[in-house]
């Protein structure tokens, strides 16, 4: 195996693995803000609803830019892309990664809302900090 092989292996592992962190993060993120959704409007009845808020309500807005960052890696990974992944493409993904899960209580509405989930569910800090350790 040459070396160029060996590294565009090794990234795109790499990616995929911060991907998966991503989906479980995301996964816990959805679940959460339900809960303090539901705090405040009262119970979602089905998921066929929560599905309705996520894509259409404000509420989870903030939230969007992580679905469509993991759609964007799916879509550069399926191999009928009109281009294949690339080391620098998947490279990309992964600078973006660090700049997109960057929770600050005076940031953007994402870096803010996701500095809030963190503080309020461990579980949530936890997959912070393992999709933090992936991408160092």
């Amino acid at each position: 195996m040459t070396e160029i092989n060996t590294s565009l292996d090794f990234t795109f592992q790499r990616l995929r693995e911060v991907r998966l962190a991503i989906l479980r993060l995301h996964k816990a993120l959805l679940n959460s803000e339900r809960v303090v959704y539901e705090q405040f409007f009262g119970r979602i009845r089905s998921s066929g609803e929560f599905f309705q808020l996520v894509v259409n309500h404000d509420w989870f807005s903030w939230l969007r830019p992580i679905s469509q960052f993991i759609v964007e890696i799916d879509e550069a990974f399926d191999p009928k892309a009109k281009e294949p992944m690339t080391v620098e493409k998947a490279e990309g993904f992964l600078e973006k990664a660090k700049t997109l899960l960057r929770p600050n209580r005076e940031g953007t509405s994402l870096e803010k809302r996701y500095y809030q989930a963190i503080q309020r569910d461990p579980d949530i800090a936890l997959m912070h900090a393992e999709v933090s350790r992936l991408l160092k």
